[in-house]
């Protein structure tokens, strides 16, 4: 508003300014009366006057201000006023009239213009050839050009900026979004990461619960035990969740975000599973790689929900999880003999995991396997990100 609020009212000064210099040059013509003809009176100034004050409507009707200039000028030459020239009169309507876009307009009065007073010059008052084609016609000419040849290139430079302040706005806006989306995927990430901590341990805690409430009476080791293994359950998800919430924390550094949980822990993760019933095979083909941070991430959170799946819908004995890596991929697959599942893959945390591989450029596929069972495979691209 206030920028806008200025640029009006310096459009306004220049305006009075180039209407005064009109007025000045037309006034000083006359005044100097080089030439024969009447002798400039008070209408004579009022028509300076006037020619001057159009420059105050030139930006909102250029044509207008242009066209009235040419009838003001010719009434003074009707009148039989002394000559005060054509070209610098209307220069400043010209300039107005190019600066705001009526180009052709401009050329064709000023090429009518021209046309028009040389012929009758040249037919009617029998002025010089020689004089008004070999001299004032060049300098007409020329003055009027360059007079349309800046307000075009006027107009031309306040397009260009135009343009490139859009541009710039684009840009913003761009930068904006991609704010915004990385936000969200920051979000959906941290929101995934609180699910996986929250129902693999709520999972152990209940099994392990179910364990302890049995066995309190009867085997007060095997209860012990379990409720050591929930203890050890809670305190590594507290100690996830705590790493994750500090993410939240920490704004603006989610480049240096190291996400919790990755296959490093992945012993820990299969001895918790392990101690809560079912027993888990676990092995390893191929040589172990380092791999990006994004990929060990995404491989441990994708185990660790499909351990959680079978203690929680599927009753499994025996889980095996193999873990294969490859020269350009990270292969997962994750099997149990329990009650299996309704075999569309349907559940938010099968969704999480698909989401999470598909972010990487993986795929995960569950399903029911054959004779009894669940099986899980997921693919990672080795090389992360693609």
């Amino acid at each position: 508003m206030l920028g806008a609020a200025i640029k009006a009212h310096r459009d306004v000064l220049v305006d009075v300014a180039l209407g005064s210099g009109v007025f000045a040059v037309i006034a000083t013509a006359m005044a100097a009366d080089l030439k024969p003809g009447r002798t400039p009176d008070v209408f004579a100034y009022l028509i300076a006057i006037g020619l001057g004050l159009l420059m105050l409507v030139r930006r909102r009707y250029p044509g207008l201000a242009l066209a009235a200039t040419v009838v003001g000028l010719m009434g003074y030459y009707v009148a039989g006023y002394s000559p005060v020239g054509m070209a610098v009169p209307v220069a400043a309507a010209l300039y107005s009239a190019a600066e705001n876009g009526r180009l052709r307009l401009a050329i064709g009065t000023a090429a009518a213009l021209i046309l028009f007073t040389d012929a009758y010059r040249l037919v009617v008052a029998r002025q010089s050839p020689a004089y008004l084609l070999g001299f004032e016609l060049a300098v007409t000419v020329t003055v009027m050009a360059a007079a349309i040849a800046l307000g075009d290139s006027i107009r031309t430079r306040r397009l260009l900026r135009a343009e490139a302040e859009g541009r710039e706005r684009m840009s913003a806006t761009e930068r904006e979004h991609e704010a915004e989306r990385r936000v969200e995927s920051e979000r959906m990430r941290i929101a995934r990461d609180v699910h996986d901590v929250l129902a693999h341990t709520v999972a152990v805690v209940s099994l392990q619960a179910s364990v302890a409430a049995e066995a309190l009476a009867d085997d007060p080791g095997a209860a012990r035990a379990a409720l050591a293994t929930i203890r050890s359950a809670a305190s590594e998800a507290n100690r996830q969740l705590r790493a994750t919430v500090g993410l939240l924390r920490r704004a603006g550094e989610a480049e240096q975000r190291a996400p919790t949980g990755g296959l490093d822990d992945l012993d820990r993760l299969v001895r918790t599973t392990a101690d809560s019933g079912p027993e888990v095979n676990f092995r390893i083909e191929g040589q172990r790689a380092q791999l990006p941070v994004e990929v060990d991430t995404t491989a441990y959170r994708i185990i660790q929900e499909s351990l959680t799946n079978c203690l929680r819908h599927g009753q499994a004995r025996h889980i095996d999880l193999l873990l294969s890596y490859g020269p350009e991929c990270l292969e997962i697959r994750v099997t149990d003999d329990g009650q299996g599942g309704s075999g569309d893959g349907g559940g938010s945390g099968l969704t999480g995991m698909r989401e999470r591989a598909a972010l990487l450029g993986g795929k995960v596929w569950a399903g029911n396997v054959a004779g009894g069972g669940f099986a899980v495979r997921a693919s990672l691209p080795a090389a992360g990100l693609r």
